[in-house]
């Protein structure tokens, strides 16, 4: 049976060393990047497709574009997009032309949301979000999928390049709904090269990579016409949700923590989670906790501890008993406090200033 992943699941990827060598991808190696980001210092980016021709790029301040979705399925996101903004951000600042497309195609097809509907979505909370979480819009071209002649023909045209064996070997699934979906976003991922051809790097999650090896496939038969680049890519693990059981997904509201979301439920929450503690004080004064199995500690990791030393020592605490799992998680939710309200005041500002961003249009 044919190895996939699916992008739309809510399944957690358990060995990442597995996926890596199924599905070739290489070694996130973090010397070749400027000033990498938290996320880069800490693995939680592992993987990526020819990175090599990124770094090049960012070293000799060649052009390439960063680029990155909006799926407007809802009113609030979670952590895990956050991780893809911080990549793209990162991009930004070392000298990419960032684009952001707001899927509304993909919103209409894989999950019935009107176009009317995702467009007021984004204007409303997504877009403010992402810019909330960091990006620049003064330095980010924006588009919707839907009002992008450009795209829809390209989604036409690249179509004609897939099989529909090859796109079930990629997803496991040939809905037409995803088909659909599928060949638009490569044309997402390829639009910026239309004008001209340059390199360009992806930041997504591990769970949607199908996509970047679809993409990789419709540019290898269409450079002789195009001189497309082949993108790259940038995978970060999943932010695990508070159970530990699924990656955070919009499918399981109980055990993510959103944005936004009122503090007071988050502490709840991040109490409840699960932790790598033992089965009672006394053992763990004894025998240490496991921060590699707490979800608590993968908070702090991931968003919430910009100072590498602060992490190591809070580990370190954890390991040797003298942090137990209460205090811990209370330290925690007070983190993730300031945060959310953090957060909260970028997103009323960027919310004022949304008429300011101008859109592609045909």
């Amino acid at each position: 049976m044919a190895k996939t992943i699916d992008p739309w699941g809510s399944k957690l990827i358990g060995n990442y060393e597995k996926i890596m060598k199924e599905f070739g991808l290489e070694k996130f190696k973090i010397e070749m990047f400027p000033n990498p980001n938290r996320i880069m210092r800490r693995n939680v980016v592992f993987a990526g497709r020819d990175l090599k021709i990124i770094a090049a790029s960012i070293k000799n301040k060649k052009p390439f574009y960063a680029l990155s979705g909006i799926m407007p399925t809802g009113d609030k996101i979670h952590l895990g997009n956050k991780l893809t903004v911080e990549n793209l951000r990162y991009f930004q600042e070392h000298g990419a032309i960032t684009y952001i497309l707001v899927a509304d195609l993909e919103a209409l097809t894989t999950r019935g949301v009107r176009l009317k509907e995702a467009k007021k979505r984004a204007l409303n909370f997504h877009i403010p979000a992402y810019i909330a979480l960091g990006l620049d819009p003064r330095k980010t071209v924006f588009y919707f999928q839907s009002e992008n002649k450009d795209v829809i023909y390209g989604a036409y045209e690249f179509a004609s390049k897939i099989t529909l064996n090859e796109f079930r070997a990629v997803y496991g699934d040939a809905d037409p709904s995803r088909i659909l979906a599928a060949v638009t976003q490569v044309a997402d991922i390829l639009y910026p090269q239309l004008k001209k051809p340059m390199p360009g790097i992806v930041p997504v999650g591990i769970d949607q990579d199908p996509h970047i090896r679809l993409t990789r496939d419709v540019t290898r038969r269409l450079k002789s016409k195009y001189g497309f680049v082949l993108p790259s890519s940038l995978e970060h693990k999943y932010t695990p949700s508070l159970d530990g059981k699924l990656k955070m997904s919009k499918s399981n509201p109980g055990s993510y923590i959103e944005l936004p979301e009122d503090p007071e439920k988050t502490e709840r929450k991040i109490m409840n989670a699960v932790t790598g503690g033992r089965v009672s004080i006394e053992e763990q004064k004894k025998k240490g906790g496991q921060p590699e199995k707490c979800m608590v500690f993968e908070l702090l990791k991931q968003h919430l501890v910009e100072d590498d030393d602060e992490l190591a020592d809070i580990y370190k605490r954890c390991r040797s008993g003298n942090l137990l799992c209460g205090e811990c998680k209370k330290m925690t939710a007070c983190k993730m406090k300031d945060f959310l309200n953090d957060f909260n005041d970028k997103l009323k500002k960027a919310k004022k200033d949304i008429n300011k961003i101008s859109f592609v249009k045909f």
